[in-house]
């Protein structure tokens, strides 16, 4: 039998085959390490791997406790419809610093130039000063003409005039006549005792049973304008 030696080159290739063959091999074990390693791929080899899940961190802090403060609520009282609360007809005062002016007696002498005019029929009020219009009001009078008409003098300065038979204030009382044994005037926005304000939101239109009433800025001008004996005429 004839044997042949193999040449240099041929036991170069040779170990050259053998070096690749190794390296094919590892690479092999490699992959199937890192399928081993899969969780998915570990159930379908029927591996039994229990993968664990990570716990989030939480910090923990000293914090107060919020409290509940009650926020203190407030029911507005309504202004009574003229209707509902009974108006003021010539109130009774607690006191009148002037001479009460009774029929036949003689009204106080006045040598300025102030003047009141209050008309029923537009419910509005006009004051003039040396002949000179210097302030108009909404007004209200008596219902069913109960505020009488003719010309008449301020004979009463009251601050806070206050009326006994129903419990009421009446601020910047201008007294002008009496009707009987009291008093009718001019004055602001009754005051309730429990503070609300009587017939907001309904002047001009008659709702007293004989007083002129004005909205409580208005009437404060009026009364720090006028004076004891400005003549008031009242007209329709």
């Amino acid at each position: 039998m004839n044997t042949r030696s193999i040449s240099p080159r041929g036991k170069l290739y040779l170990r050259l085959l053998l070096l690749f063959a190794f390296f094919t091999a590892m690479g092999l074990v490699m992959v199937l390490i890192v399928i081993g390693a899969s969780p998915a791929m570990a159930a379908i080899l029927g591996a039994n791997q229990t993968v664990s899940t990570p716990v989030p961190q939480y910090s923990l802090a000293d914090i107060a406790k919020p409290t509940y403060t009650p926020i203190p609520t407030f029911t507005p009282i309504p202004s009574p419809t003229p209707t509902e609360t009974p108006a003021i007809i010539e109130m009774s005062i607690v006191e009148v610093p002037s001479l009460p002016i009774q029929a036949g007696n003689p009204g106080p002498s006045y040598g300025g130039s102030k003047y009141i005019l209050v008309d029923i029929s537009e419910q509005h009020m006009y004051v003039y000063e040396n002949e000179q219009l210097i302030y108009s009001f909404v007004a209200s009078t008596g219902m069913n003409n109960a505020t009488r008409t003719g010309v008449f003098q301020v004979q009463s300065k009251i601050p806070n005039a206050y009326g006994a038979t129903w419990d009421i204030w009446m601020p910047n009382w201008l007294g002008i006549y009496y009707a009987g044994g009291l008093e009718n005037g001019i004055h602001a926005l009754p005051i309730l005792s429990n503070g609300a304000e009587l017939w907001a939101g309904y002047l001009g239109r008659p709702i007293s049973y004989g007083c002129v009433v004005l909205d409580s800025y208005e009437a404060s001008l009026l009364y720090n304008w006028a004076e004891i004996g400005t003549p008031v005429e009242i007209q329709w």
